[in-house]
């Protein structure tokens, strides 16, 4: 046990101040963030005095439906609330991640989709004797993740190392704050939520890694594969693996996403499909930028926001083999 008393680290002021332009970074036109900083001392204030007296209480989250092209529910905190969301991580995040696994890829500093696309290709090599020899993937995915994780169990791993009741007071009125059936569920949307999914998930990671002793596993929030060169190890591991969600998580593997593949036949993770030679990108991360272009042309999508996105698109599209793609892109936005 560890970390008892530590509840005024996130309250303080040295620590709302970095939070609050964490959460503004990339928003300052937005109308809640310019709402928010005419009176930004008074409203940082309020909150650290809310905080302190244990009187903050969020506010109902904003809902609305995105189809890109998978149809999510997404809950929107205020941005007042983000701000809390990001003073809370700020202290608890170096607590916790010191115990995550090194390919638990998603939502932690210096790693991201591309660094576990690295890793994919790493082992891959490894498994297949740098590809000269055919092997194996279970690319598995959790059923309804977020709408399925138990509050209960995950309040119960984070007293593992937070031990400060005030701290465990806040984290149940922000798991509480929007749930859709009591004791279960965190809203897709919430940087508490991408943090707390690695606090929940490390569990299975542990489970992997030091249980079934897979060599070769990357996670990215509920996506996970583990690669082999023995199909029958990996469908043993994957009975034991819907097991031990079920019995310690309350939690099953999505039965039509989770699969044993060929490794030569294509994996599709992370954004990319990744077959033996090359590697392609996802249709619908094609669709969307596509989409904008359109939305340019027909004038509902001014053409500087249009250039920021094809940016970070194109920089994210040069990791597939998709040099053709990119000039198809550029040659419709200018023509």
């Amino acid at each position: 046990m560890e970390n008892n008393n530590i509840y005024s680290e996130i309250y303080s002021m040295n620590n709302l101040i970095p939070a609050w332009k964490k959460a503004r970074n990339g928003k300052t036109k937005k109308l809640y963030v310019i709402e928010f900083e005419q009176n930004t001392r008074e409203n940082l204030l309020k909150l650290h005095e809310e905080l302190e007296n244990q009187t903050y209480a969020p506010k109902p989250l904003k809902t609305f439906i995105l189809r890109d092209p998978k149809t999510r529910k997404i809950s929107k905190s205020s941005f007042r609330d983000r701000l809390v969301h990001h003073a809370l991580v700020r202290i608890l995040e170096p607590i916790f991640d010191k115990t995550f696994i090194y390919n638990s890829c998603a939502n932690r500093i210096g790693k991201g989709n591309l660094f576990a696309l690295k890793r994919f290709e790493l082992f891959k090599r490894k498994v297949t004797n740098n590809l000269c020899s055919e092997s194996f993937c279970l690319k598995a995915d959790i059923k309804h993740y977020f709408q399925e994780v138990n509050h209960k169990i995950l309040i119960g791993l984070i007293k593992r190392k937070i031990i400060d009741k005030k701290i465990i007071s806040l984290i149940d009125k922000i798991l509480i704050n929007g749930q859709s059936k009591e004791g279960v569920g965190m809203p897709l949307g919430n940087l508490t939520s991408q943090f707390f999914a690695n606090i929940y998930l490390n569990e299975l990671d542990y489970f992997i890694k030091h249980k079934l002793r897979a060599k070769y596993y990357i996670r990215y929030v509920d996506d996970f594969v583990i690669l082999h060169n023995s199909k029958e190890q990996l469908q043993i591991w994957k009975i034991e693996i819907d097991e031990f969600l079920k019995q310690r998580l309350k939690l099953e593997l999505h039965t039509q996403k989770s699969k044993i593949i060929f490794l030569s036949r294509g994996i599709d993770f992370v954004g990319f499909r990744s077959f033996w030679h090359y590697r392609l990108l996802r249709n619908r991360n094609i669709k969307k930028m596509l989409v904008k272009v359109e939305e340019y042309k027909q004038g509902e999508l001014p053409k500087e926001k249009l250039l920021a996105s094809f940016q970070g698109w194109n920089a994210y599209a040069k990791w597939a083999n998709s040099y053709k793609l990119r000039k198809k892109v550029v040659k419709r936005i200018y023509s």
